[in-house]
């Protein structure tokens, strides 16, 4: 990027009516705590060419109708940099947000810790990695903005420690600042395009963009889920809280240190089926419907289902698997998080974005639908690589011990534990163009030595039609129907 807004200006492009919080008073030795000469007269020219006295302005804005506190860093100040002074402001700003239960977030454009203040700056990463945790615990949003540049400690904590991430186009933005690389670095890999393809970004937004998709992500993160909703027996079947792990209490526990629990989740009601509504004949004919190129994908069905969505992307581990589809949407007023497969084997990496979403609903209070779509797992020599079995064990933990309901629907191909993984115990409902099987019927027919002829009777003895998962307790009685 080559022009680079001030903190002010990119406030103003956000929010109409920033007011500032109040500063703690510091009083510092001559030059710094390091006696760095000439550190005053640096701060002078920079507080003379921007107008602010300190590389970040904090304070509370409506963002698109939703209150939120707003840190903004001035990079025309000695390169955004963090000190002692920044700490303080970021410390109070985090603090002030808890005390008054707002979504805190940090507008970013820094070069890292700032050299005339030595340890004593760097270890201001301490302090904000410790009211960032606090925020979490408080069951807070933090949404992210990175500016040109994003780079060292600034990245590593307000950015990538964010639950959300945004990018403005073409920002640098990586743990190294440019002059600290290797010479021989790829500079098209410190982009923000670069994270998000990393799956260490959420998405790059246009500043023309910014303050509407700031302003709807604040709105899905901070709307209580408790209340009224559409009744889900008009839908499909009926829906259950997904229960609390044995010796555990159902309700979340009060984890803001303010008397404010996150709100007790309704369960997300369940999709309607787009596909056909009669049931298969055979186990064959339930596979052969699941695999149809003309049955409708989790795409149609989130689109039906919610009346708008934004998406969460990549794993914060370097991946990024397009077969998982993960975010948070609208729906009777109501914000319901979702991840879905969709009909691809799923990699590492989709396990690993699944459990981040579902462990931010957890903190937020935030119900969970999950639509349950894949062949099975990857099964290649890189996924091996990239830890599929200790994905899919996390995720199977995550949905086990979650405290929010879950609410999963089977509407395509339900193959293995790579699937199973996805589904929410005792609150699973399936389409009638789906299946699920411990093993794919050619494999399963494979597997005991059988023809190829036998795969199809092989599909029947599996019992992996909807009505015989109902009859197997498997799957969720639909409220009405018929299990035959």
């Amino acid at each position: 990027m080559t022009e680079r807004p001030s903190a002010r200006e990119v406030v103003a492009l956000v929010s109409d009516d920033f007011s500032e919080i109040p500063y703690p008073a510091r009083q510092s030795k001559s030059d710094g705590p390091l006696a760095w000469q000439g550190y005053d007269a640096s701060r002078a020219r920079a507080a003379e060419r921007t107008g602010e006295d300190e590389s970040v302005i904090c304070g509370t804005a409506r963002v698109e109708g939703t209150r939120a506190v707003l840190i903004a860093f001035e990079f025309g100040f000695l390169g955004g940099s963090l000190g002692e002074r920044t700490g303080d402001r970021l410390e109070a700003a985090y603090t002030y947000a808890r005390e008054h239960r707002l979504p805190v977030v940090p507008l970013v454009a820094t070069g890292g810790s700032r050299m005339q203040e030595g340890m004593l700056a760097l270890t201001q990463l301490q302090r904000v990695a410790r009211q960032s945790a606090l925020t979490r615990e408080a069951g807070l949003p933090q949404i992210a903005v990175l500016r040109d540049p994003t780079t060292g400690g600034g990245w590593a904590t307000l950015g990538a420690g964010a639950d959300v991430i945004l990018a403005l186009p073409g920002a640098q933005v990586g743990f190294a600042g440019s002059r600290v690389r290797p010479p021989d670095a790829d500079p098209s890999a410190y982009t923000a395009e670069a994270q998000v393809a990393a799956g260490a970004a959420d998405a790059v937004v246009r500043p023309d963009e910014l303050r509407r998709t700031l302003g709807m992500w604040l709105r899905l993160l901070t709307r209580p889920s408790a209340g009224t909703t559409d009744a889900p027996t008009t839908e499909a079947a009926p829906v259950h809280r997904h229960p609390a792990p044995a010796g555990t209490h159902p309700t979340p526990p009060d984890t803001t240190g303010a008397g404010h629990p996150p709100p007790q989740a309704e369960p997300a009601p369940v999709p309607a089926p787009l596909g056909t509504t009669d049931l298969p004949a055979t186990g064959w004919d339930a596979v052969r419907r699941a695999r149809s190129v003309e049955r409708p994908r989790a795409a149609a069905y989130l689109d039906a289902y919610f009346t708008h969505r934004a998406a969460v992307s990549g794993d914060r581990c370097g991946g990024v698997d397009p077969g998982m589809l993960c975010g948070f949407g609208e729906r009777g007023g109501r914000t319901i998080a979702y991840a879905a497969q969709t009909g691809t084997a799923t990699r590492p990496a989709g396990y690993r974005t699944a459990t981040r979403l579902i462990r931010l609903a957890e903190r937020l209070g935030i119900p969970v639908l999950t639509l349950v779509d894949t062949p099975g797992a990857a099964n290649d020599a890189e996924a091996e690589r990239q830890g599929a079995g200790a994905a899919i064990a996390d995720l199977f933990t995550t949905v086990a011990s979650a405290r929010i309901p879950i609410t999963t629907l089977l509407i395509g191909e339900g193959g293995s534990g790579g699937a199973l993984a996805l589904a929410a115990p005792g609150a699973t409902y399936a389409t009638p163009d789906s299946y699920f099987s411990v093993i794919a019927p050619e494999l399963a027919a494979a597997i005991l030595k059988r023809p190829r002829e036998e795969v199809e009777a092989t599909a029947d003895q599996l019992r992996i039609r909807p009505q015989d998962l109902v009859e197997l307790g498997v799957i969720v009685h639909p409220e009405g129907s018929s299990p035959s």
